[in-house]
């Protein structure tokens, strides 16, 4: 089975991949369409041309590996995926033979937490139209799009984990609660730009508190993605 993991930026989604990465029946893959994203779109990004170099620039060739064998044989595959970088041109029909689960985080957290390593995001940086716009494709499929919120899973990490793993026909492992501290072998090269706090990390990080304060500069990004996450939520397990 593969599984498609749908996020924005700052969302969890590293701590997630580590805990799938944890288990021993489950091989992970980070942000495959990066690169493609990047040389399609031209934007100026961290690590720009290392990530260039390091991955496929083109998305029919990633496509091809995503729906190829799963690395050593494994029964699982979970596949980070950022939501930004399905940009016209990224191919979208594999998504019909994997399982597609949304992982959403509330924008004002993203917004913050992004800010914090690339001043001023627009709100294809942070992804949540896409992310819906993607659901929404999944459903017209006749698919079946879990949505997790990654404020519930923090809340409590093996009670969400086990309700996900359970929903989308995974054995649940409490494996997935902890992970080696260092990073993990398939992290991205630009893992040492943006994943310093995963790597601290052995686990994921506790209850998250009051919602953060946003600049009046990016009140407008906040209020554009509040109604695309608010109606994933309503979907959330």
């Amino acid at each position: 089975m593969r599984i498609a993991m749908w996020s924005g930026p700052r969302n969890l989604s590293t701590a997630m991949m580590y805990a799938f990465g944890a288990r021993t029946d489950c091989a992970v893959i980070d942000e495959p369409f990066y690169a493609s994203y990047l040389a399609l779109s031209g934007i100026d990004h961290p690590m720009r041309d290392e990530i260039l170099a390091a991955q496929s620039q083109d998305p029919a060739e990633v496509e091809r590996m995503l729906s190829g064998p799963i690395p050593g044989a494994r029964p699982f595959w979970y596949q980070k995926h950022m939501t930004q970088h399905m940009i016209p041109g990224v191919p979208r029909d594999w998504m019909r033979e994997v399982r597609n689960v949304f992982l959403i985080r509330h924008p004002a957290r993203v917004i913050a937490s992004y800010a914090a390593k690339r001043e001023n995001p627009t709100a294809a940086d942070l992804g949540f139209d896409l992310q819906a716009e993607l659901f929404d494709e999944v459903l017209a499929q006749g698919g079946d799009p879990v949505v997790v919120d990654s404020h519930d899973i923090r809340a409590d990490p093996a009670a969400a984990l086990e309700r996900l793993c359970d929903r989308i026909g995974v054995p649940w492992s409490p494996h997935m609660l902890s992970w080696p501290r260092g990073g993990h072998k398939d992290d991205g090269v630009w893992a040492a730009h943006w994943y310093g706090a995963v790597w601290d990390s052995t686990g994921f990080a506790g209850p998250e508190g009051p919602l953060p304060e946003i600049p009046a500069h990016l009140q407008p990004l906040l209020d554009d993605a509040l109604p695309q996450y608010d109606r994933l939520k309503a979907a959330r397990l």
